[in-house]
């Protein structure tokens, strides 16, 4: 079985809207239902547990679920203090015989089914992967600076990748990874990050550019002329 966890747990202090960003409306539903749209609509995902603020089950199960009309969805839970946190609980929720699991952030509405498939389609090509990560070369110029802004260095732009999600892992290889870090007490930056500190390999796997994080406000006007141009050229 393969199962996506959608990590909706964070209160969105930064995008400076009322309640958090997860339930703001983008095109007319909220922010969190359109990825899980894309789930439903994923030719290799059976089921999907929704990480979200705790408190606010219900109100997510209304809102992100019932009314859009998504199917997948197999349970509801309570996030953490922090992503990693929440993405442990959805671990702990997963159905028994799940083998893979993606994970995925809520604030990414622009996924689409066919950047699903292809990133759990690569990783179970490979017997020698434990995960895949869903991003894009860095083309941009990228420094290195001090608190004050003075830039300590350029590294070589050749190589570096922009990570974002979906992250796909063999289940085991994620758990595991994540009850290590537990007893040792060490974070990371993204759950590709727990799997390779924990001795896992790893691939990139090219995306569309489009599949951007809802941080500010702003973004949520940017999201929706996306989305408008995405349905009209029939893209997923």
């Amino acid at each position: 079985m393969r199962a996506a966890i959608v990590v909706a747990g964070g209160t969105g202090v930064r995008s400076l809207i009322p309640g958090g960003k997860q339930l703001a409306l983008v095109a007319g539903e909220p922010l969190v239902a359109h990825c899980l749209r894309a789930f439903d609509a994923s030719r290799m995902t059976d089921v999907v547990v929704l990480v979200c603020l705790p408190g606010h089950e219900d109100e997510y199960r209304v809102e992100a679920v019932e009314k859009p009309g998504v199917r997948k969805v197999s349970s509801i839970v309570a996030g953490g203090v922090t992503r990693s946190d929440s993405v442990a609980a959805g671990l702990a929720a997963l159905p028994e015989g799940v083998t893979i699991v993606a994970v995925h952030d809520g604030a990414r509405p622009m996924v689409g089914s066919s950047t699903i498939d292809r990133a759990i389609d690569r990783l179970e090509s490979d017997a020698e992967l434990d995960g895949v990560v869903v991003g894009h070369p860095a083309f941009d110029t990228v420094k290195t600076a001090a608190p004050s802004g003075r830039v300590i260095e350029t590294p070589d732009r050749a190589g570096l990748w922009i990570a974002q999600t979906p992250q796909v892992f063999r289940a085991g290889a994620l758990i595991r990874a994540y009850a290590r870090a537990a007893v040792e007490g060490w974070e990371a930056t993204d759950d590709a990050g727990f799997v390779e500190r924990a001795g896992g390999s790893v691939a990139m796997l090219e995306g569309p550019r489009w599949n951007i994080k809802v941080t500010v406000g702003q973004d949520i006007e940017v999201v929706e002329s996306l989305l408008a141009l995405r349905d009209k050229e029939g893209l997923s």
